[in-house]
């Protein structure tokens, strides 16, 4: 287990890694789409890094063992990226739906002032959703144990230990995840019916083809993150199962950041073009 996940780590780390330094070095790639996917990578190392690390040394050193304050922390940054990814998702939709329905207003709606607007508002709101979110799970009593049947500590999973009357409560603001992460999957829906209708009416072929090969990788990865996501936290609990409540929690948290940077830059030439600068630069400076 320890070897599957530290490879796993690994990519993770070196895509995004390679995504970040690519868009940062690169002035050609300072655009509005690619400073989102900048955001996207950031967000998507920040999340694997906050479960992977301790699920490998507890696999290391064969124990299962994390402090009340390591699993509040834990769920703090895992709520924090996850919800600002799925903001910085739904603001990539967006770009897509400007540059592919409304290209000459594109410099207009997605200035550099706009663009660093939404991304702090997409980083503010997972900010604030995980400050809600850690303070009331936490402020439940944990009276049925204290056995997180999860490889990471996760709001559902937690919430089984409580039996205090405010858990209702609890499940309140749970909700408001839930709904935050149905109005981001609504807004993306709505813009890639208005981008499908725009790319359908494309009299070139070529055009239509580069149109789909950009949109439609977003749309996979977003399908997958949200579809897995709202099942863990909408699923009944006739349906728990710890093997599969493990392999959902592999898809929506260690799948997406993983993918993501294979997904965006296995047929992106800018991308692909970036980082075979950055690899003769590096070469040129070896001694």
């Amino acid at each position: 287990h320890f070897w599957l996940l530290l490879g796993i780590y690994l990519a993770a780390l070196l895509g995004n890694g390679l995504i970040s330094t690519a868009v940062a070095c690169d002035h050609r790639l300072h655009t509005p789409m690619y400073f989102f996917l900048l955001n996207l990578a950031l967000l998507d190392l920040g999340c694997i890094s906050t479960t992977l690390p301790k699920a490998m040394a507890n696999a290391l050193w064969h124990t299962r063992h994390i402090s009340y304050a390591g699993c509040a922390a834990q769920v703090f940054f895992f709520v924090f990226f996850l919800s600002a990814e799925c903001c910085i998702l739904t603001i990539m939709s967006y770009d897509r739906y400007v540059a592919i329905c409304k290209p000459l207003h594109y410099g207009t709606l997605l200035g550099s002032r706009a663009c660093a607007t939404m991304a702090a508002a997409a980083w503010g709101t997972g900010l604030l959703n995980a400050v809600l979110q850690t303070a009331n799970t936490f402020s439940l009593p944990l009276c049925q144990g204290n056995a997180v049947d999860q490889f990471f500590c996760e709001i559902p999973q937690i919430l089984k230990l409580s039996c205090s009357k405010s858990y209702l409560r609890d499940v309140g603001f749970l909700l408001f995840s839930i709904c935050l992460a149905f109005g981001c999957f609504v807004f993306i829906v709505v813009s890639y019916v208005q981008i499908f209708r725009a790319v359908l009416r494309m009299p070139s072929e070529q055009r239509r083809h580069k149109a789909f090969s950009t949109c439609l990788p977003h749309l996979a990865v977003l399908c997958l993150f949200l579809s897995t996501g709202f099942f863990v936290y909408m699923k009944p609990p006739s349906l728990s199962s710890p093997f599969l409540d493990l392999t959902v929690a592999l898809l929506y948290s260690v799948v997406p950041p993983t993918l993501n940077p294979i997904i965006y830059s296995l047929r992106n030439q800018d991308i692909k073009h970036a980082l075979n600068q950055l690899l003769q630069y590096a070469q040129f400076q070896l001694p």
